[in-house]
């Protein structure tokens, strides 16, 4: 896998009077099913997250609340990318490193992820 296979995808959703709704809809939006959804908050200031990759895992983030940036690696290529938008998420492929930093005091990390978690 390489990093052209990671980019930022605009989620569908409306908007009116009372706010905006965002939402996530497998196939059409993300190219998995979600197994498993988990969210990052109240990262010190500082802090770095990930430093990780997946075998067989994709995943699409989201910074629903603040701003952080993801820093992917394919051991070729590597692009950083600022999320900021909760109405925009960055899909990441299968054998991809990333690294999160940089994170605002008010970020939210959403994942939603194509595998349940397992250590190994």
């Amino acid at each position: 896998m390489t990093i052209s296979e990671c980019k930022l995808v605009d989620l569908p959703g409306s908007a009116d009077d009372r706010g905006k709704l965002a939402f996530v809809e497998p196939p059409s939006t993300i190219p998995f099913e979600i197994r498993r959804v988990y969210y990052l908050f109240d990262i010190p200031s500082g802090k770095e997250r990930g430093a990780h990759g997946h075998r067989d895992l994709q995943q699409l983030m989201i910074a629903v609340s603040g701003s952080f940036s993801v820093v992917l690696d394919d051991g070729k290529e590597c692009k950083t990318f600022r999320l900021s938008k909760p109405d925009q998420g960055l899909y990441i492929s299968k054998m991809i490193w990333r690294d999160l930093k940089d994170f605002s005091e008010d970020a939210v990390c959403l994942v939603l992820a194509s595998e349940r978690y397992a250590e190994d």
